[in-house]
C-alpha cells in the first residue's frame, strides 16, 4: 500500500503539470444542448456496466453521440466486454509505473472536444481521474472532492453509503437543471 501511495503521489504531481498545460474551452451544457458525451467509469462490476449501457441507450435515443472509457481494477478484463466502436476498456496492466493509462486511446480521447464529460469514478481510481483531467471536454461533471476541484466544472457530492445508480441519477438530474446558455 505504501508503494502504491508513492506511485500515486508521483502520478498526481505529473498530472498537475499536464493539466496546467491543458487548453480547453469551458462552457456549461445542459442535457438538451449537449450533442456529444464522454463517459468514464469503473467497469469491474457487471451491474455497473449494464447500468452504463442503459444510460448510453438513453442518450442515443436523444440523438447524442457517446464515447465510453471503462477501467478494470484488475490485470485482465472480465469476460463481459462490448463493441470497441463505442466502448474502450483498459486495465491495471495498461498503466505506467506512476498509474497513468498507457493505452493508445488516451491521446486520441484527450484531443476530442466533447460537450460533456461524465466521470462516474465513485471509488476514486487514479487512472480514471487521469483520463478525465486530460480531456478537452467543454463541461466536466464528477464526484465532489477537494482533489477534483481543479478538474471538474460541476462537482456532485456523493455519500459513501449511496450506490453507483444513485450517483448516475444525480448526474442526470443536475444536467437537466442547468439553465440554457445565453449568448452575449
Amino acid at each position: 500500500m505504501y508503494f502504491k501511495n508513492i506511485r500515486k503521489a508521483i502520478g498526481n504531481y505529473l498530472l498537475k503539470a499536464e493539466v496546467s498545460q491543458l487548453k480547453r474551452n469551458k462552457a456549461a451544457f445542459n442535457m438538451a444542448e449537449a450533442k456529444t458525451f464522454a463517459i468514464v467509469f469503473e467497469a469491474s462490476k457487471i451491474e455497473d456496466v449494464e447500468l452504463v449501457k442503459k444510460y448510453v441507450v438513453y442518450l442515443k435515443e436523444m440523438k447524442k453521440k457517446v464515447r465510453i472509457i471503462g477501467y478494470f481494477d484488475t490485470l485482465y478484463p472480465p469476460d463481459f466486454t462490448y463493441s470497441k466502436l463505442e466502448y474502450e476498456f483498459f486495465s491495471i496492466k495498461e498503466l505506467t509505473w506512476y498509474l497513468k493509462p498507457a493505452g493508445t486511446f488516451l491521446p486520441v480521447f484527450a484531443e476530442e472536444e466533447f460537450d460533456v464529460l461524465i466521470d462516474l469514478n465513485i471509488h476514486d481510481h487514479f487512472p480514471l481521474k487521469y483520463v478525465s483531467a486530460l480531456s478537452r471536454a467543454h463541461f466536466k461533471v464528477g464526484k465532489f472532492s477537494e482533489e477534483n476541484k481543479n478538474i471538474f466544472d460541476l462537482l456532485i457530492d456523493f455519500e459513501k453509503d449511496k450506490t453507483f445508480k444513485y450517483f448516475l441519477r444525480q448526474v442526470d438530474i443536475y444536467l437537466d437543471m442547468i439553465n440554457k446558455k445565453t449568448t452575449p
